[in-house]
């Protein structure tokens, strides 16, 4: 409730409220909760199961519903910060892809994001080659990429057959 208050346009009667959610609204992120580095940023480096149905309801109750569905992914607004660098947004694979995803859009440079990663949990994120922009990848898969004047990371995995299709 509280989340669908904080992004409607406009003051709402309780029973206004579910015709609120269909409308279009550029309100502003809500503020990350205390659990967001620990539950987000753990999964961002890849060191918990990726689970995109929990994630997902984890960043509904924390910003509310998603602002976008796009390539693959539920698009959330967020006001945190991630090891001491600020994020902007956070994707969660939807079920389209073989891959399980979350990723966050940090505003800030991928050499500088590396750094905030390894002075704050001190894993490190390697250039893969010696191009002008290189992806960066740590040793439990996590990776950093150039998004426009910002930075991507995330942590992708193949989703597992459903149960009755293992060997």
């Amino acid at each position: 409730m509280r989340a669908l208050l904080a992004r409607s346009c406009a003051p709402a009667s309780l029973a206004s409220l579910a015709f609120l959610a269909l409308l279009p609204c550029s309100a502003p992120a809500l503020a990350a909760p205390s659990t967001f580095g620990p539950v987000i940023g753990s999964a961002i480096l890849c060191r918990s199961h990726l689970d995109n149905a929990y994630f997902h309801d984890y960043l509904v109750s924390a910003f509310g519903p998603s602002y976008k569905h796009e390539g693959g992914a539920y698009w959330f607004k967020a006001d945190g910060t991630l090891w001491g660098a600020p994020v902007t947004d956070i994707m969660i694979s939807d079920d389209t892809s073989e891959l399980v995803f979350v990723a966050a859009v940090a505003d800030t440079t991928p050499d500088k994001l590396e750094e905030s990663i390894r002075n704050a949990v001190g894993v490190r994120h390697l250039s893969m080659d010696n191009s002008a922009y290189p992806v960066r990848a740590s040793n439990p898969g996590s990776k950093i990429v150039y998004f426009k004047t910002k930075s991507k990371i995330y942590c992708a995995k193949y989703k597992p057959l459903p149960v009755g299709r293992q060997r």
